[in-house]
Parts: C-alpha cells; sequence; structure tokens
C-alpha cells in the first residue's frame, strides 16, 4: 500500500550513519538471492557450446567431414574438428549480440523497469533458442546465438544492477556473488547435459543441450515478476511512495517505521545531490553524463564509468572462458588425455566448489584484497602451465600437472575475480548514470569476450597459430596486468551503502579507502528540519525532476 502523500512531504531522516538501512531479515535476504538465479542460464548458455563444438555427429555435420576411423591416429582425431573460423563465428557471435543487449539494456531499465527488463530479456532469449534448437546448418545457429545474446545481455546487465539496488549493504556483495555462483551451476549443468549427450548419433545430441536453456529464461521470468521492482528506480522516477512500498517489502519492516523512513531520505537526498553536480538533461546527455569530470578525480562520472568498463575488460582478460569455452578442444589437441570432456566436467565442478567462498571472503575482507591476492594467484599458476607445456608437453606427468595448474588457477578465479568484478560494477555508480554505467560495464564484459572468442581459435587451432601451452604465457602476461590494475585503480567498498560509495570516492583515494569510514549523512549534508525530517523542497525536487526520463 502506497505511503500517504503527507507523509512523504513529511519524511523523517537522520545524521546518524548506522540508522540508513533495516536490520538484515531472511525474507530480505531470500528475495534479493533469488535475482542471483539468472546467473544459471548465463553459465549454462556460456558453457553448453564449449562441449557441443567437439560432438562427433555436429563437427561431421558442420564441416562435412567424414568421422575417424575406429584405431585412426593421434593426428587424424586431431585434424577431426571445427575449422578456426566457424569455431570462431559460432563462440563469438553470442558475446555480440549480448555487447548490444547490455548497452540497450541501460536505457530500458530507466524507462521501464529493473524487472520489467529483465523480463523482456528472458523472451528476446528464448526466441533464439528456438532458433538454435531447429538449426541444422550454420546460418540459423548462427542467428540464434547472435538473438540469444541480445537476450543475454539484458539479462547479465540488469541483474547485477536490481540486486545491488535492492540488497541490504552488510551482505550484498555476498548476495552478488552469488549470481557468479549461479553462473559456475549454469557451466556445470551444460557440462553433464554435453557428457551425456556427447556420444548420440543424430541431432538429439545438440539438439538437447541447446532446448533445455529454455527451461532457465522460463524460471527466471516467472519468479522475477513476483519479486519487487527496485526502490532506487522508482526514486529516479519521483515516484516516492511506491518506493516506500517497496522498501517495506523489502526489509520486512512497516512502510512507516523509522528504518524505511530513514532509508527513503537517504536515497532521495543522495540522488538530489547528484543531480546538483551533473544537471539533468535530455536523452544524449543523459548519456554523457557517463563520460563527464576529471580522469584523476576517483569519484568523477568518467573516472567511474572507466572503472566499470576496465573492470570488466580485466576480467575477460585472466583467460578464464578459455577454458570454458575451448577447454574441451584445447585438451583434446594434447593428445594425451583419453577422455577431454571428463577433464572439462572436472574444471567445470572445481569452479563450482570455489565460488562460495567467496561469498564470506568477500564480506570479511574486502573486494580490493580478493582482486589483488586472485590476480597473483592465477598469474603464477597460468605461468606455471605455459611453461611446463612448452618444456615437456609430450609427457603424461607433465600433462597431469598442468591440469592441477589450471584447476587452482581455476580455484583462484572463481573465489576472487569471478564474483568480484560483478560486485564493483553494481557499487561504483551514481544513480542518475548506475542503469547505463552497468550496462556499459557488462557491455565491455561481453566486448572483450567477444574478441577473445574470436582471435583464440586462430592462436590455439591446429590449422592456424597452434600455440597450445604457449598460449597461457599470454594469459599471464595479462594476468599481471590485473594485478597492477587491482592494487592501483579499485576502491573498497565493503559494508557501505550505495550512497557512502559516492561519499567514499569523493574523499579518498583507491589505496587508501579500505580506512574510510562514514562520518555524515546525504540527508543531513542537504538539511534536516527542527522536527528531524528531510527538507520538503528536496523531496518536492526529486519528485518533479523523476518526470523528466
Amino acid at each position: 500500500m502506497p505511503i500517504a502523500e503527507d507523509k512523504i512531504a513529511d519524511m523523517a531522516a537522520t545524521n546518524n550513519v548506522e540508522r540508513i538501512e533495516a536490520p538484515i531479515t531472511w525474507k530480505a535476504y531470500f528475495m534479493c538471492a533469488f535475482a542471483a538465479f539468472g546467473g544459471i542460464y548465463f553459465g549454462y548458455d556460456s558453457g553448453y557450446i564449449n562441449g557441443v563444438k567437439a560432438m562427433p555427429y555436429f563437427v561431421h555435420q558442420q564441416t562435412g567431414l567424414p568421422y575417424p576411423p575406429d584405431g585412426a591416429s593421434d593426428d587424424e582425431k586431431a585434424y577431426f574438428v571445427l575449422e578456426s573460423w566457424r569455431d570462431s563465428l559460432i563462440t563469438s557471435i553470442l558475446s555480440a549480440g549480448t555487447f548490444f543487449g547490455a548497452i540497450i539494456a541501460g536505457d530500458l531499465a530507466d524507462f521501464i523497469g529493473r524487472r520489467l527488463t529483465i523480463i523482456a530479456g528472458c523472451v528476446v532469449f528464448m526466441v533464439g533458442v528456438i532458433l538454435q534448437t531447429a538449426s541444422t546448418g550454420l546460418g540459423l545457429l548462427v542467428a540464434g546465438r547472435l538473438i540469444a545474446g541480445f537476450g543475454v545481455g539484458f539479462v547479465s546487465a540488469i541483474i547485477i544492477l536490481y540486486m545491488s539496488e535492492c540488497s541490504p549493504r552488510k551482505i550484498r556483495g555476498a548476495i552478488v556473488a552469488g549470481y557468479q555462483f549461479a553462473i559456475t551451476i549454469g557451466l556445470l549443468l551444460a557440462s553433464c547435459v554435453d557428457y551425456a549427450t556427447q556420444d548420440r548419433m543424430d541431432t538429439g545430441s545438440y539438439r538437447i543441450p541447446i532446448a533445455i536453456q529454455m527451461l532457465w529464461a522460463l524460471m527466471l521470468g516467472v519468479g522475477i515478476a513476483i519479486l519487487p521492482e527496485s526502490p532506487r528506480y522508482f526514486v529516479k522516477r519521483g515516484k516516492l511512495d511506491s518506493a516506500a512500498a517497496v522498501l517495506s517489502r523489502l526489509r520486512g519492516q512497516p512502510i512507516d517505521s523509522d528504518y524505511i523512513q530513514h532509508e527513503l531520505a537517504e536515497i532521495v537526498a543522495n540522488h538530489e545531490y547528484e543531480l546538483q553536480v551533473v544537471p539533468q538533461g535530455g536523452y544524449w546527455s543523459s548519456w554523457a553524463n557517463c563520460f563527464n569530470g576529471s580522469l584523476w578525480k576517483p569519484s568523477s562520472n568518467l573516472r567511474r564509468t572507466i572503472l566499470g568498463t576496465s573492470m570488466q575488460m580485466m576480467q575477460q582478460w585472466t583467460g578464464v572462458n578459455f577454458i570454458f569455452y575451448f577447454g574441451t578442444s584445447f585438451f583434446k589437441q594434447l593428445g594425451t588425455i583419453s577422455n577431454p570432456f571428463f577433464i572439462s566436467l572436472i574444471t567445470t565442478l572445481v569452479n563450482v566448489c570455489s565460488t562460495p567462498i567467496s561469498f564470506w571472503t568477500i564480506e570479511r575482507f574486502g573486494r580490493r584484497p580478493l582482486l589483488i591476492w586472485g590476480a597473483l594467484g592465477m598469474l603464477v599458476c597460468e605461468f606455471m602451465v605455459a611453461i611446463m607445456g612448452t618444456a615437456d608437453g609430450d609427457n603424461p606427468a607433465t600433462v597431469k600437472a598442468m591440469i592441477s595448474f589450471i584447476c587452482i588457477y581455476i580455484f583462484f578465479f572463481a573465489s576472487t575475480w569471478g564474483p568480484g568484478a560483478w560486485v564493483v560494477i553494481g557499487e561504483v555508480f551514481p544513480l542518475p548514470i548506475r542503469s547505463r554505467g552497468v550496462g556499459l560495464s557488462t557491455a565491455s564484459n561481453w566486448l572483450w569476450n567477444c574478441i577473445i572468442t574470436v582471435i583464440t581459435p586462430y592462436l590455439v587451432g591446429p590449422d592456424k597459430g597452434n600455440l597450445g601451452a604457449k598460449v597461457f604465457f599470454l594469459w599471464g602476461a595479462l594476468c599481471t596486468a590485473c594485478f597492477i590494475y587491482a592494487y592501483l585503480l579499485v576502491p573498497e567498498t565493503k559494508g557501505l551503502s550505495l550512497e557512502q560509495v559516492d561519499k567514499m570516492l569523493e574523499e579518498t583515494t583507491p589505496r587508501n579507502s579500505s580506512r574510510w569510514v562514514p562520518h555524515t549523512t546525504f540527508a543531513s549534508q542537504l538539511g534536516l528540519t527542527e522536527k528531524g525530517t528531510l527538507a520538503p523542497e528536496i523531496v518536492e525536487d526529486v519528485k518533479r525532476k523523476g518526470s523528466v526520463v
């Protein structure tokens, strides 16, 4: 039930930094955690193609190559694979769609809301899946993956935004990390289904893994329709009564309780402050606002946009998707592994089991330490794999050691950069540009995902670069860049509300951010009345400006 207009105009506020959010309830936790389910279909869609591309029937159907006879040599088996250009196109076209989908989603999320954008993404995705399932050749498969990519772009961007805006600050990192965990579950499910259908000699070998994706999209779409809209979306649109009702539902508190009033007042005051710093304009100026300010000022919109987009670029630079997109083919090319599908299943299982560690560590130690030490662990493992594979790659014992280091490398990624990069981009943008900032950041992830999936087959394909294990020298070098980047540029946002993150970025530098503590509220900064309420003119200004979107 919407809160009364006179109550909104007389909104209780506080200068106590500990009173800006209600205590956590199990209801609030589960409502926010369900949204993380979106990661399952994102992960499944990313993972199933890895196994499908190595299935004998699929390779034969796409290339026309004859099946290797019984007793075929390793060289004969090694060339029964998709050509590099075909492999590159099938894998990367999804990322091309997600790039544009994520950017479009940044607009839609402000116009129609976070929930409806996610639901629209599920519908678009299912259309793409239907086309892929019906395909028997390259053309329809590529078209289906492109369309499905738009849907994945919608969901992958706005799910992060939705969870960050709805989650209580003390568990926000763990909730968003749950999204990465759901991605790993999706990857694991894809590996299991691929493993079960790999030996079928009919179209069911690839159609079954593809069609199952519709189930995840349907479950997410129905589930998200039951959940409330983001309260910060309603504040941005000037619908403060709806924002109060949603906060009451999310926090499990009466709509007129001080907790709901104080949190809403802080969101409203912060939004008004940001609108004063960067005045609102038309459609194109709202996009231009993402790039306003000085490059050298950590709190400027330009700096935040660069942080979000480069964070997602760096996550792709870790090279982990080489394992999840091309792992089966890579292990097959090593020549000493009898069942590459099984090894891919093991690496995916390591990914799943390692990610939940971040639920605790990301709130206990913070975002910044995880990203720094995670990058260090990954670069050591990657250089070890590269050195061993180059020096003695034909030795079965060496290959086993390489696989062990690949698993350790995946452990470091899954418990640090996997969830950490998503958590940070959901926290660093101010409300006026948050949906577009998260959209641009997610688009950056998919752009670099696309670039890597385009060039990787040419680096490791037996008919092209044929680098083999030497490709890990590249991933190790890029992880070294991630280590330096995390140390110099990533701020610590643990335990802060989204509004307090704004204040922290104004008052400190990334390297000193872990020592910053909140000392005032935006409500007290912009003006409290003698009765302890937010100044009525602030409330009215936010309501008035909210209609101009």
